[in-house]
């Protein structure tokens, strides 16, 4: 019976794939795709009503002349530096000729003569000096005056491509993705706009007579050959382009078709454009219905603006061209994403600039210009094409919601000063009569963001999830506007609400998209189709429901059949885990001949598996409360018996192996270690005349006036429902750090929290609640972004979810070291205490040699730094990852002033100890602190109280471990 039962669900569920099938098979809608469309009028509102903004430069230098010369300044004839590293190289990397080395830090400057004043573009040529992967950043200013906000960061790209020619497998027949490397090359580029909001590259205006022109230096190294100032030459419009083609005799080539691999790319702007698998479909080359095949490139990974992928064709004869591409869009329903088009670094013609690519589910071919397609003038021989991600048509949208953000954030700000952030709903504040350009700010903004929403609608003709958040606050607007008297009750919904904009900014501005192949043919060939036939569909649904039954798709790259074998359990993601196990096949298995069998496990059941005797070798990111304890049961090995143990300690802080000693031994190693910092923002405390505080009596002194304007600072306050594992508070934490104080006595027999230095640091932190009313329960990212907590105390990992999440602030904020505590010899102590995950040995395992050397590699400065890149590269800059190791971190990606605020906070860091029962210190402190705060308790005698249950609980663990008394 239960044979039968099983044949006749296999008949059902092939059925249910054939009618899907069919379904799949009828054509959907393929209008406005990949060509140029005529686009609604719409005003936008750019930066040029931003006094420092491009655009508001633009208009004050509308009347100057565009001088037709080109200016060339050598690098090496440079007039001053400031700072070290500077030198002057003969024929470096192969220039014919000499320029100048340029370091991470410093700045250098030119004197240019300008006889023709007037407005000029700038360009350079450089050649990326290796440093931490990541773009080169500058300023550049012109007479020690940045002209505009856009210049004060100004990004130059790095070269990268496929580390081999050929796409490796795995021991199971799984194509391994591609690893990337740098291939840097000197290059060509114009200063332009890094947020992609304007096409042309930026303008300058240059008085008469000596200019000084400075790059100060703010990310990676580079080498310059010479700066030019010239005009950037408009292009011309296919209709134009076309009438030469004819005026000279060019005719179309004949019998043509090359067919180029999208995942072949021989260039990239980063490394995170790698190829990449797609099985959605039975057309996308090549394709297995069991296999991994890596067989396209893009999509999620191609989704910011600059980021360009390039292909080399070789052409076999004179003539004009298509071209086609074979490619899917489906993240942005009621977007379009944007791309342009170079050969040979030059637009063919305009409408190359701005190429739409609409939504859809499925595959398309798209031939570049419709159904009257455009054709390029190719010579034999080899070209490069290349493909930029850019904002196009959406740039204005994006930049009139940011203008509307600003201004809506602002307008809340004024309101909560009047309000506070929790508003009397029974009481008329009267704000349309204290604050009269309430109403005409609601009006007006309600018109220009109906004016986006419209814009989008008419342009990609459907009402998706796009415009709904628009529409939701165009509402509410004109609501508050009718009935101003009603504004504080919807005060909640309305900072809702203008967050919701700030993530739509985020949403929209980026446009991924993925590409299978390229066709470059002669127009009397037929592209092929993007869709499979009937056949094809359900030959490849069939095959991969029989591959579902005999491929064993829970593995994780190569299962190694070497006679040393190690097995890591590792307990986040599936993400996390696909990239660490490409590193190991990469790295570590062809280094040491050690197979490792990892396995993605739930983060609850190491413990039951160990006692049952079926734990791994080797567990990862583990809390930094499971190596003691494990410890403590003799189910952890001590590492420190290896022989190079030291060497390897070496890479981290003595903070961050703090919390793995445990009787003379250490039973963990670092791999993540994060610490809080201070962040503010600018623009908020030069308004209130305000800075950053250095001390926390600076902290007390700026509290009234945040607190006049009904604002306020931001201390780290967890709010678990369950504290049972709850870690000691991070501002106790500091303060008891900064006064020299310890959670535990040197013997770790007893809590160190009854001395009288705790006592007044216990009594000081709950004083911030009691007698400053700190809010306890804040979401701090958001609250900061709106400006009513425009200063706090958070882990620095916050810095990647702002930068990510907050692009309507960009720039307006910054983070510094925490407030210190000043000692009597006028010195200021800024320590913290951080927070570690670890990597742990089992001490049942066979081969812990083996089990060593994968904890080496794992803990290893280069693994760390590939691994952080590739994390960043998979799920962008938010999750740029917080090592411990030492150098790693100085290799990540970071700008190099901030991450001297990291190294500069990290020197003042400490790491709590892990001893027997230490896990009620957290839990009971958080229990004090909850007496006094709600209960109105005396802080002495609460802290007093949670004292005992502490040592008691040390003392119960001591003896159940058989540890002195």
């Amino acid at each position: 019976m239960k044979i039968l039962k099983k044949k006749y669900g296999t008949i059902i569920l092939v059925l249910v794939i054939f009618f899907l099938c069919v379904w799949a098979f009828y054509p959907s809608d393929r209008a406005g795709i990949g060509r140029i469309q005529a686009m609604p009028d719409f005003v936008a509102i750019t930066d040029s009503d931003v006094q420092d903004g491009y655009g508001a430069y633009l208009n004050n230098a509308s009347t100057a002349e565009r001088p037709a010369q080109v200016i060339r300044i050598e690098g090496e004839s440079y007039s001053k530096t400031d700072g070290e590293g500077f030198e002057v190289a003969d024929q470096y990397q192969g220039l014919d000729g000499k320029s100048v080395i340029t370091p991470d830090t410093g700045s250098i400057s030119w004197d240019v003569n300008i006889d023709n004043p007037g407005l000029y573009n700038v360009r350079i040529h450089y050649y990326p000096i290796k440093g931490k992967s990541a773009s080169i950043e500058r300023e550049f200013s012109i007479n020690q005056e940045v002209p505009f906000k856009g210049a004060e960061i100004i990004f130059f790209k790095r070269l990268w491509g496929n580390r081999d020619a050929e796409i490796n497998q795995d021991d199971r027949g799984n194509d391994l993705r591609p690893r990337q490397v740098e291939k840097p090359a000197w290059q060509l580029t114009a200063f332009a706009d890094s947020d992609g909001y304007y096409d042309e590259p930026y303008l300058f205006n240059f008085g008469k007579g000596v200019q000084t022109l400075t790059l100060t230096a703010l990310r990676e190294p580079m080498a310059i050959d010479y700066i030019e100032l010239y005009q950037d030459e408009s292009v011309k419009t296919y209709a134009e382009t076309k009438s030469e083609y004819e005026a000279a005799g060019i005719g179309a080539a004949k019998d043509q078709f090359l067919l180029v691999q999208a995942e072949d790319a021989v260039l990239k702007s980063s490394p995170t454009l790698y190829p990449v698998s797609d099985r959605s479909s039975a057309t996308v080359m090549p394709q297995d219905d069991s296999k991994i095949r890596i067989n396209s490139i893009g999509g999620t990974n191609w989704k910011l603006p600059g980021q360009w992928i390039e292909w080399e064709v070789d052409v076999k004869e004179d003539g004009l061209y298509q071209i086609a591409l074979k490619r899917k869009q489906d993240q942005l329903r009621g977007i379009y994403a944007t791309r342009s088009l170079m050969i040979d670094g030059e637009y063919p013609f305009n409408e190359m600039k701005r190429i739409r690519f609409d939504f859809s589910m499925d595959w398309q071919m798209d031939v570049l210009g419709g159904d009257e397609p455009y054709l390029f003038h190719l010579t034999k021989g080899k070209h490069v094409i290349r493909m930029t991600n850019t904002l196009g048509d959406i740039a204005p949208l994006l930049q009139t919601i940011e203008s509307s953000v600003l201004e809506l954030n602002e307008m809340y700000r004024k309101i909560l000063i009047i309000t506070s952030n929790t508003p009397d709903t029974y009481r008329d504040y009267q704000l349309e009569k204290r604050i009269p350009s309430m109403v005409d700010v609601f009006k007006k903004q309600a018109a220009t963001i109906q004016s986006v929403a419209d814009y989008l609608e008419q342009a990609t003709g459907e009402r998706s999830d796009k415009v709904a958040v628009l529409h939701t606050l165009v509402r509410q607007l004109k609501e508050m506007a009718d009935e101003p008297e009603t504004v504080a009750k919807r005060l909640g919904s309305f900072k809702i609400n203008i967050g919701g904009l700030g993530t739509w900014i985020l949403t929209v501005r980026e446009q991924p998209l993925k590409l299978d192949y390229l066709v470059v043919s002669s127009p009397d060939r037929e592209v092929p189709k993007a869709e499979a036939s009937f056949l094809d569909t359900v030959g490849h649904e069939l095959g991969a429901f029989v591959a579902s039954y005999t491929e064993d798709y829970d593995s994780i790259g190569n299962i190694g059949d070497s006679d040393r074998s190690v097995n890591v359990w590792i307990t986040t993601g599936r993400d996390q885990a696909q990239v660490l196990k490409g590193l190991i096949d990469e790295t570590f298995t062809p280094e040491t001949n050690i197979s490792v069998h990892l396995k993605l496990v739930p983060g609850n059941i190491l413990l039951p598996a160990t006692l049952a005797g079926e734990g791994p070798d080797v567990a990862m990111q583990i809390g930094e409360d499971v190596p003691v304890n494990y410890a403590m049961r003799k189910s952890a090995a001590d590492l420190s018996v290896f022989p190079d143990f030291k060497e390897i300690a070496a890479q981290f802080r003595d903070s961050a192996l703090e919390p793995y000693k445990y009787n003379g031994g250490i039973y963990a190693l670092p791999e993540q270690q994060t610490f809080p910092m201070l962040f503010y923002r600018k623009d908020i405390l030069k308004e209130l005349n305000l800075e950053p505080p250095e001390t926390w009596q600076d902290v007390y002194n700026m509290i009234p006036v945040l607190q006049k304007h009904n604002m306020d600072f931001w201390l780290p306050l967890e709010n678990p429902t369950n504290n049972a594992t709850l870690v000691p508070n991070a501002t106790f934490s500091m303060l008891l750090y900064q006064n020299g104080g310890q959670f535990y006595t040197d013997d770790s027999k007893n809590s160190e929290f009854d001395s009288d230095m705790s006592m007044e640091v216990f009594k000081k932190w709950t004083q911030f609640y009691t007698n400053y009313k700190f809010p306890v329960i804040a979401d701090f990212p958001n609250r900061f972004r709106t400006g009513e907590m425009p200063i706090g105390i958070a882990d620095y990992t916050t810095y990647n979810m702002l930068t990510v999440m907050a692009p309507e602030i960009k720039g307006l904020w910054d983070f510094t070291m925490v407030p210190g505590t000043e000692m009597e010899d006028g010195t200021v102590n800024h320590n913290v205490a951080s927070h570690t995950t670890s990597v742990l040995m089992l001490d049942n395992s066979d081969d812990k040699q083996s089990a060593w050397e994968f904890m080496k590699w794992w803990t290893d400065m280069e693994t760390q730094v590939a691994y952080g890149r590739e994390m960043e590269g998979l799920l962008g800059e938010s999750a740029r990852y917080p090592t411990a190791n030492i150098e790693a971190l100085q290799e990540l990606p970071w700008p190099v002033k901030d991450y001297k605020n990291l190294e500069n906070q990290w020197q003042w860091v400490q790491g709590i100890p892990q001893v027997p029962g230490g896990y009620f210190t957290g839990r009971h402190l958080d229990n004090a602190f909850r007496k006094v705060i709600n209960a109105n308790q005396n802080p002495r005698e609460s802290l007093s109280d949670y004292i005992l249950y502490i040592n008691n609980e040390i003392a119960v663990k001591r003896k159940e471990f058989n540890l002195p008394k």
